[in-house]
């Protein structure tokens, strides 16, 4: 009978090779686990995780493990996340033959406050993509943004995109998203034109990391930072921290708030959510329906248009 530090192991494998999930969702769930595992080691069995078969396992430890959490103030979203870690976990041990049922089955999820994306206006937008900072590569801030906001991108799908990725021909691009899902994304003339201009920067800055001896990269990325190598989402976000300080606007403003900026803007113009949510790679649909929220002068904008009365 398998123990429940083994079938922790077991569950790392499959996330990892079958489901090909990212290295850090699989590291996220490997700590959930181990937390959990932890829980039942010295609060709850008092039982090593390696002697415990994994069927002892029952409902009464789970519902105990997120109480625990709970109590050590942790918030309702990362309550939520624990539990659907646990979830995965059970139900791929049932379908393994390993238990008969989840223990995790049936327990409520915690009720999460539900938040608005928060998107830029287009003249903040127009006014952040045209304004111009004293960065080392400029051409690479300008196209880089320009690219978030032409196509939607998350910004670890935008750091991982090579040059082959990107047809300039046809203005597409080829992104690998969650979970491994490619699909084709558009991107229109102002955002071509920025990494038109940026292309030869990017090639100096590539051949000096190859002179160097500095070169380990798989692959020719689009995004470089000053030593030739692949430009990281941390440092996406410095770049936009200093682009918003040199438009005079708010630094809160994060890289995903163009992916954000992009869904609205599509929606407020006539577009269809379905073709949003492929653009943006939503796997389900009821995660794209989160756009369809109107700002209240917008509301009262469609209400004066439209009501007789009004």
């Amino acid at each position: 009978m398998i123990s429940l530090s083994r079938a922790i192991d077991e569950f790392e494998t499959y996330v990892a090779d079958e489901r090909r999930f990212s290295p850090r969702t699989v590291l996220a769930y490997r700590g959930d686990l181990d937390r959990f595992a932890g829980f039942w080691e010295r609060e709850f069995a008092n039982v090593p995780a390696g002697k415990t078969p994994l069927p002892k396992v029952d409902t009464l430890a789970v519902r105990s493990y997120l109480a625990s959490l709970h109590r050590g103030k942790l918030a309702h979203r990362s309550l939520a996340r624990h539990l659907s870690t646990l979830r995965s976990f059970f139900r791929w041990a049932c379908r393994e033959g390993y238990i008969d049922r989840s223990p995790a089955k049936g327990l409520a999820t915690p009720r999460l406050p539900k938040s608005l994306p928060r998107a830029m206006t287009i003249p903040d937008t127009e006014r952040l993509l045209s304004s111009e900072d004293e960065g080392l590569v400029p051409e690479r801030e300008r196209a880089l943004f320009e690219l978030l906001y032409a196509s939607g991108l998350r910004v670890s799908e935008a750091a991982g995109l090579d040059v082959d990725d990107v047809d300039f021909s046809a203005r597409l691009l080829r992104v690998t998203g969650k979970g491994n899902r490619e699909r084709i994304v558009p991107f229109g003339e102002a955002a071509a034109d920025a990494l038109q201009e940026y292309l030869p920067s990017r090639a100096a800055l590539r051949h000096r990391a190859s002179r160097s001896g500095r070169d380990d990269e798989t692959g020719e990325p689009l995004f470089v930072n000053a030593r030739g190598g692949r430009l990281t989402t941390r440092s996406m976000a410095r770049l936009l921290k200093r682009r918003l300080r040199a438009a005079g606007l708010p630094e809160e403003i994060s890289p995903h708030a163009l992916r954000h900026t992009f869904a609205t803007h599509l929606l407020q113009a006539g577009a269809d959510l379905r073709v949003i949510q492929e653009l943006l790679g939503h796997a389900s649909l009821s995660t794209t329906q989160k756009y369809t929220h109107l700002d209240a002068a917008r509301l009262r904008e469609v209400y004066r248009n439209a009501h007789p009365k009004a």
